[in-house]
């Protein structure tokens, strides 16, 4: 594998914070990235597109897919949103990152684990009431009933995925710091970063 030592996926369950937690981490390393991942969903205020995410329609993204540019792509059909991973980013990234940082789902995991040998780490909250006070927090605006059915689909994540990582993180209200030092001791110990 030629990347291998290089891919590290930080995957969570839904409000789990490691989105946050990963550009923590990567604050303390030289020379690591994010992977930037498409989406057919709308930006949120704040977000940059090529920094965020690639925001890309519908039909940008099915071109995308037909033309093999989309190595990986999950739907949701709850929010009909795309999601994919951009090869020509991957390739470019791959090449320039000291250590490359994927938050990708549970399909993207076993994809980089299998063709990048990846460390996995999944972030977890403390708490459901945490993920729902997160969700809350991020979009003021979601109905009751979405965020009944994202609480719901967090716990299956932490149920059904959760054990296919190697590692697993708290990301507690407060304590992120605490979750960043966890993170950066296991790439000590899987030697991404010197000790």
């Amino acid at each position: 594998m030629r990347y291998k030592g290089k891919v590290v996926v930080i995957g969570g369950s839904t409000g789990s914070g490691e989105s946050t937690l990963t550009a923590n981490v990567i604050s303390r390393i030289p020379g690591s990235e994010r992977l930037v991942t498409a989406t057919t969903r709308a930006m949120r205020e704040g977000e940059k597109n090529g920094e965020d995410y690639f925001f890309l329609t519908e039909s940008e993204f099915q071109k995308a897919l037909n033309a093999n540019e989309i190595l990986i792509h999950a739907y949701m059909s709850d929010r009909n949103v795309h999601y994919g991973t951009y090869r020509p980013h991957l390739e470019q990234a791959l090449e320039r990152a000291t250590v490359l940082f994927a938050n990708v789902d549970i399909v993207g995991t076993r994809y980089f684990k299998s063709n990048y040998g990846a460390t996995t780490i999944f972030t977890e909250p403390s708490s459901l009431a945490e993920v729902e006070e997160r969700l809350k927090r991020r979009n003021p605006s979601m109905s009751s009933q979405e965020l009944e059915l994202r609480i719901k689909y967090a716990k299956r994540e932490i149920e059904t995925e959760g054990p296919e990582y190697d590692y697993h993180v708290v990301n507690a209200n407060g304590k992120l710091n605490e979750a960043v030092d966890t993170v950066i001791e296991i790439l000590k110990k899987e030697g991404y970063i010197g000790a």
